[in-house]
């Protein structure tokens, strides 16, 4: 209680030393003080029902009662991961134009490994590592957040902030005032030159609280008797992955025995990430003093511990619904604050996930379900090894990612090889995987007898440079994984229905059963703000919401 009452006396000390800055006024009060925008990484449409008799009435439930649901929202695109995401979200486009078709990539053109964020061109600020050399010039559109900045003259603040980097610097866009994610190695928020030069004074104040120390000494507990928690699985799982340190996965965890450094990274993995988060993004609206004039700014708020959670235990955990519960406090909190700070009805927020996920394959298993795992390293490995007993060469794959094969195609051309004759060698291997249902060359995707949603989902996520030569879809409920944990990235409902829900200035009250797309997300804050949609929307506005 000691280490609450400190961080929230802490809290409320930098808060009152924020200095006011004057902004131009508008021409128009036409538009809200404030548009949030809140991501859930990892967030399947079910949990707004499946845990709704233990939500209260202030988050996910205020947000439905008094908001408009859109209860149909799809990914229209594959690989359904966090880049891609977060980025269709605030761009309403899909990789096949904004170019972020993965977290990471194997770019033909620079013959690497890429990671979605990286910029060696920029520098670290706020930490020594390189976690901070980071930036959006990846992402080859623009965001609601930069056009917002582009119809204000830049007078309208634009701040992302997450754990993740991406989380926070793909939704604020390549014009953003700043983004601030999560670095480890000394438990602060971090930005890069991309922003600014150095961390405003109010960022190291509360970085030097060592906020995730006081978090973390509280261990994790259920937020309810553990034996209340009807919704999930029992809690001691084989099939579910432990923190390092401890040797089962059950309540109360106790994370006191750990070193500093492994809580630090820990804390991405438990409920607390998510009240750093929200308490980091009340100190973004107060000392940038968002939503205190007529001319609307943007903060862009992901919680990625969802995510971290998601992985380790699996959407039918205890953990998982314990997170939630907890989730949809901290989402009334943040209402409340919005609310007291910015003016009831003054604000415009909406809330989404980037993808969803599927069981755990030991759940699935459990339950007589289909589903299972299989090894991307090991068909890599395999095709290389029988491809150098036909053509005589080594490393003809170069590698798989987002279930695409990436062919060596400089050794190919060097040694003359055939190229055709090698891609239906591997299409000829993946088929005779139990746990592929097709494989193709991507340039002839249309002429595969497919369903055509999967072919339309594997167009929208394709880009040549960044994308392989080769897909493979899996059968449903197969992942490439382990024995414990899940993951998720493809076209089924399980990792592609999401929730979208919006609440505020501007929006109506209702419910929509119609299908709507993520992409839809970015045209429909345009219409709300009345500015332009970025330069690569694909999406329509939902009229629906609209007022």
């Amino acid at each position: 209680m000691r280490c609450i009452l400190s961080a929230l006396l802490f809290f409320s000390a930098i808060c009152s030393q924020a200095q006011p800055v004057k902004k131009v006024a508008s021409t128009t009060s036409s538009s809200p003080k404030l548009v949030v925008g809140i991501v859930v990484d990892q967030m399947r449409w079910d949990y707004l029902y499946r845990f709704a008799s233990r939500f209260g009435n202030g988050g996910f439930k205020r947000m439905m009662n008094e908001g408009f649901n859109c209860q149909n929202t799809m990914i229209p695109y594959t690989p359904t991961v966090t880049a891609a995401g977060h980025t269709c979200v605030y761009t309403g486009s899909v990789p096949n134009i904004h170019g972020i078709v993965g977290n990471n990539w194997y770019d033909s053109k620079l013959g690497k490994t890429v990671y979605c964020t990286d910029d060696a061109a920029v520098q670290s600020v706020g930490t020594t590592t390189k976690d901070g050399e980071m930036s959006p010039k990846n992402m080859l559109v623009t965001t609601i957040s930069d056009e917002l900045r582009i119809a204000t003259s830049n007078r309208g603040k634009v701040v992302g902030i997450a754990l993740k980097d991406r989380g926070a610097i793909l939704p604020a866009g390549h014009s953003a005032t700043a983004a601030y994610w999560y670095d480890n190695d000394n438990a602060s928020f971090v930005t890069s030159t991309w922003y600014m030069k150095e961390l405003p004074a109010w960022v190291n104040q509360f970085n030097s609280r060592k906020m995730p120390d006081s978090l973390m000494a509280l261990g994790w507990n259920t937020l309810y008797p553990v034996n209340t928690y009807v919704q999930s699985t029992a809690d001691e799982k084989a099939y579910e992955g432990k923190f390092k340190g401890i040797s089962n996965t059950s309540f109360p965890y106790n994370f006191s025995a750990n070193s500093t450094n492994d809580n630090w990274d820990m804390i991405r993995s438990t409920p607390q990430g998510n009240t750093l988060t929200a308490e980091f993004a009340k100190a973004v609206v107060i000392n940038e003093r968002l939503g205190k004039d007529s001319i609307t700014d943007l903060l862009a708020v992901s919680f990625s511990s969802p995510d971290y959670i998601g992985h380790q235990f699996g959407p039918n955990s205890i953990e998982n619904e314990d997170d939630y519960l907890r989730l949809d406090k901290e989402l009334a909190s943040l209402f409340l604050f919005l609310d007291k700070e910015v003016g009831k009805g003054q604000y415009t927020v909406f809330l989404s996930a980037d993808h969803a996920v599927a069981h755990v394959p030991g759940f699935s298993t459990e339950n007589k379900l289909p589903g299972g795992t299989f090894s991307g390293s090991s068909f890599t490995k395999e095709m290389n090894s029988g491809l150098k007993e036909m053509f005589g060469s080594d490393s003809l794959v170069k590698t798989i990612m987002n279930y695409q094969v990436h062919l060596n195609k400089p050794l190919i051309a060097a040694r003359s090889l055939d190229e055709e004759k090698i891609t239906q060698w591997i299409i000829s291997y993946l088929y005779r995987q139990n746990t592929v249902s097709q494989a193709f060359a991507l340039s002839k995707l249309t002429d595969q007898p497919m369903n055509k949603t999967i072919q339309e989902r594997i167009g929208n996520g394709y880009y040549p440079d960044r994308s392989g030569h080769i897909q493979f879809v899996p059968k449903p409920g197969f992942i490439d994984g382990g024995r414990t944990g899940t993951t998720h990235g493809l076209w089924n409902p399980y990792d592609s229905h999401i929730p979208l829900l919006f609440m505020g200035w501007g929006v109506k009250q209702g419910s929509t059963h119609r299908e709507t797309y993520m992409t839809d997300i970015a045209a429909t804050i345009a219409a709300i703000l009345k500015i332009q949609m970025p330069n690569g929307c694909v999406g329509k506005v939902i009229e629906e919401v609209v007022k």
